[in-house]
């Protein structure tokens, strides 16, 4: 590769040239003239008809939050919540821990025990809010798909340690009897005719 041009400092003959500026004003007189001149371009004109013609329309943009809410994507990370399974609307949470370990903000605290029938149950649930930074990393490791995201966004709190219970989170059981339950992809979604639906293959456990 030919460097010869790259090492040509010679700004004249480049094509290079000076901008025309002109001279500071002096006088008064002067300064009144550069003001004048600013201020009447059409340029300004331009602006203010965009902000008249903006402010006379009919039909305002402006969201009246919040009565009015603006509808947010569906991989939108929000608070999150605690799923049930279709058969039997027990809690579909197995008490692993996966999600307390992969925690990178270090706010989920989990707690179990053993109930009669000596299953894995969850006791203590709880999601610090204010350390969460809202990676999606618990929903991804869980192996039943028991913690998800939704999409209730509006969490502020004049607290610092702002904690979110696992009662809070669960889906109700009105709303599990409604089969209004929002359910993602995956193994752990158990759906009403999941072996008609999902085609099997040899890793399938």
């Amino acid at each position: 590769m030919n460097m010869e041009p790259f090492n040509d400092r010679n700004v004249a003959e480049n094509g290079y040239f000076l901008v025309d500026i002109e001279d500071y004003p002096k006088t008064p007189w002067e300064k009144f003239v550069r003001v004048a001149k600013r201020t009447f371009k059409g340029e300004l004109f331009v602006g203010l008809w965009v902000v008249l013609r903006e402010m006379i329309k009919a039909d305002i943009h402006t969201v009246q939050y919040p009565a009015e809410k603006m509808p947010i994507g569906p991989r939108y990370r929000a608070v999150h919540e605690m799923k049930r399974l279709w058969e039997s609307d027990a809690e579909r949470c197995i008490g692993c821990g996966l999600c307390e370990k992969i925690c990178i903000s270090n706010c989920i605290r989990m707690e179990t025990k053993y109930d009669e029938n000596q299953r894995k149950e969850v006791s203590e649930y709880s999601i610090n809010l204010g350390r969460c930074i809202f990676c999606g990393y618990c929903a991804e490791v869980c192996p039943e798909l028991a913690i998800t995201h939704g999409g209730e966004y509006e969490n502020a709190s004049d607290q610092r340690e702002h904690f979110i219970l696992y009662d809070d989170m669960l889906t109700p059981i009105d709303t599990m009897k409604a089969k209004a339950q929002r359910e993602f992809e995956g193994f752990g979604a158990i759906t009403p005719h999941e072996d008609e639906r999902v085609k099997k293959t040899p890793l399938a456990y």
